[in-house]
């Protein structure tokens, strides 16, 4: 069995301990569940079917440009569960005096996990890692009907600036 990469951040939570780390290859079915875990998720993935998602994973894992991350959280009663993920990527830009901004997508916490501060943990660390690495802005999107992600979002001071918007192939 292959050594879970170092931990990113640790700190005691809500009766255990959460532990932010790289996510490996063996992590993408607890990844692709979380994904999964709400009604836009639930049309949006397959888990039946693991090869594009293994296709992306490479190829983000090969990027140093991006970040996969999982949030484990280790109860006290020994307990280790898949307890959140997102992705953070560096975008490079000439706007803004050619400054680079930081993406960050995906952003999951398990529904029996949420309130315990963990999405906010992983999002700060988002953060610090976007500020560390050159940026100057974060930016994410969301869809519209997540309200609870919205106030979420602008707890954490995002806010509203832009209309976002997608063409789906």
């Amino acid at each position: 069995m292959t050594t879970p990469p170092a931990a990113l951040l640790s700190t005691d939570v809500a009766g255990g301990t959460f532990l932010l780390r790289e996510a490996t290859s063996a992590d993408l079915p607890d990844i692709l569940r979380l994904l999964a875990d709400d009604r836009l998720g639930a049309g949006r993935e397959d888990q039946a079917d693991l090869a594009p998602y293994l296709a992306a994973f490479t190829a983000i894992d090969a990027d140093p440009a991006h970040h996969l991350v999982v949030g484990r959280f280790l109860g006290q009663d020994g307990s280790d569960t898949m307890a959140a993920t997102c992705q953070l990527s560096m975008l490079p830009g000439l706007s803004r005096q050619g400054s680079w901004r930081a993406q960050i997508e995906a952003v999951r916490v398990a529904a029996e996990l949420r309130s315990h501060g963990l999405g906010g943990i992983m999002i700060r660390w988002a953060i610090a890692e976007s500020r560390r690495r050159g940026c100057t802005m974060v930016q994410l999107t969301t869809d519209k009907s997540r309200t609870d992600a919205q106030r979420f979002y602008s707890r954490l001071g995002f806010t509203g600036s832009h209309l976002g918007m997608k063409l789906v192939f």
